[in-house]
């Protein structure tokens, strides 16, 4: 992460409680590094398990992921950098429109026949995914 998207993405993440007074003890690892191993992983398509020396031990990454994705703290963080970007573009914060789109993606025979099904326009056997964006092309659900 280079010093210039860490100046826009700090304010957006959460505070340590033992920063707020709350107690507990100080973490061991600083944000910013442990994005940089959230973003690695993302980017790479690797296991927790498989991540580098460079960054902390995979299961200090998880925990911190595991905790924020428990506490919905990552859907917030991506819904603020959104309304941040749309605002920068002169846009409202929150969008009034959204497009649907779905994918088939084959599913192998492997896969459980109630999870899955035939998608007579594609001519695929598997799952349908579906996504939801907003008109600058921005993650809604």
């Amino acid at each position: 992460m280079t010093d210039a998207e860490w100046v826009e993405v700090r304010p957006l993440l959460p505070v340590p409680g033992w920063m707020r007074g709350r107690g507990g003890r100080p973490e061991g690892y600083c944000h910013r590094v442990i994005l940089d191993a959230m973003r690695y992983l993302l980017d790479n398509g690797i296991k927790w398990r498989a991540m580098p020396a460079d960054f902390p031990p995979w299961d200090r990454g998880y925990a911190f992921f595991r905790r924020w994705r428990d506490h919905a703290l990552i859907k917030e963080f991506h819904d603020r950098l959104r309304a941040k970007v749309r605002e920068k573009l002169g846009r409202d914060a929150e969008p009034t429109a959204g497009v649907i789109d779905s994918q088939s993606v084959k599913a192998d025979a492997v896969v459980g026949a109630d999870s899955r099904g035939f998608d007579g326009g594609k001519l695929v056997n598997g799952r349908k995914r579906h996504v939801v964006v907003d008109t600058l092309g921005l993650l809604l659900a």
